[in-house]
C-alpha cells in the first residue's frame, strides 16, 4: 500500500514501501519545535509485531480496538512520509476486514480534515496524560458524524442516478444508454479506452457518445490526449457529490 501510495507525487522520494532506518520526527515548522519523536527504526519490528497482535488478540469492541489501533500506528510512525494516509486506510480496511463494512468504502479523513486540530490534539493527550478515553470518545464521534454523511452522500448519489437516467435519453439516444450510465457511475474519471473495452461500444460510437456528453457538461476534460495516452474525463455531477 505505501508503495503504490508513494509512487508519485507527495513523498515519492521518502523510501516507498520501506519501514524507516533512520529516526523520523514530527515538528513545527514555523516555531522550530520537535512535538513528537516516534520510535526509533531499531524497535520499529518489535513495536509492529506487537501492534498487529494487538489488532488480532483484543478483546476490546471493534471500534474500540480500530481506534487504538490507529493511534498506535501513528506513534510508531513507521515510514519517512505517508504514515497519516496510510494510518487512515487502516482504519477503513480494519473495520472492513471486521465486517463492519460490506467493502472498503468509509472516508473517515473528511471528520479527522474538518476537526484536525482536535484530532491531533486528542492524539497527543494520550502520550501526555495516558488516559485513552478522550480520544477514543473523539474517534467513535468522528465514525458516527462520516457515517451519518456517507450515508447522505448515497443517498444523493442514488438520486442523480435516477434523475440521470432520465435526462440521458435526451443526449445519449441509444442502446447503449444503460451502459453508459453504469459505466460512469463506477468509473466517475476514466480514460476512453477504459470507457471502450468496459462498455464494448464501437470506437466511434463511443467516441461519439464522449463528445456529446462533455457538451452537455455531464462529462469534463481532464487530460486530452497525447500521443498514445487516451483523453481522461470525470462525470463532474457525481464528483461535486464526493468532494464535499
Amino acid at each position: 500500500m505505501h508503495q503504490k501510495l508513494l509512487s508519485f507525487g507527495r513523498g515519492a522520494t521518502k523510501a516507498p514501501g520501506a519501514f524507516k532506518t533512520e529516526q523520523n520526527y514530527l515538528a513545527d515548522k514555523r516555531k522550530k519545535e520537535i512535538l513528537f519523536i516516534p520510535i526509533s527504526p531499531e524497535l520499529l519490528q518489535d513495536g509492529m509485531d506487537r501492534l498487529f497482535h494487538f489488532i488480532k488478540e483484543s478483546p476490546f469492541p471493534v471500534l474500540v480496538r480500530t481506534a487504538i489501533m490507529h493511534l498506535e500506528f501513528e506513534a510508531l510512525h513507521p515510514f519517512l512520509n505517508g504514515n497519516g494516509r496510510i494510518g487512515r486506510m487502516l482504519v477503513t480496511l480494519n473495520l472492513w476486514r471486521e465486517k463492519m463494512l460490506s467493502d472498503p468504502h468509509f472516508y473517515i479523513s473528511g471528520y479527522f480534515e474538518e476537526h484536525k486540530d482536535a484530532y491531533i490534539k486528542s492524539m497527543r493527550d494520550v502520550s501526555r496524560t495516558g488516559d485513552w478515553n478522550p480520544w477514543i470518545r473523539f474517534f467513535l464521534k468522528a465514525v458516527e458524524e462520516q457515517a451519518i454523511k456517507n450515508l447522505q452522500i448515497s443517498e444523493s448519489i442514488r438520486n442523480l442516478y435516477e434523475e440521470t437516467k432520465t435526462s440521458f435519453s435526451e443526449f445519449v439516444s441509444s442502446k447503449w444508454n444503460m451502459e453508459v450510465l453504469d459505466f460512469i457511475f463506477t468509473h466517475p474519471v476514466f480514460r476512453t479506452n477504459k470507457f471502450i473495452s468496459t462498455t464494448k461500444i464501437p470506437n466511434a460510437t463511443a467516441a461519439n457518445m464522449i463528445r456529446k456528453l462533455v457538451e452537455s457538461d455531464f462529462l469534463k476534460v481532464r487530460e486530452e490526449a497525447s500521443g498514445s495516452r487516451a483523453a481522461m474525463y470525470s462525470f463532474e455531477p457525481l464528483m461535486e457529490l464526493v468532494r464535499v
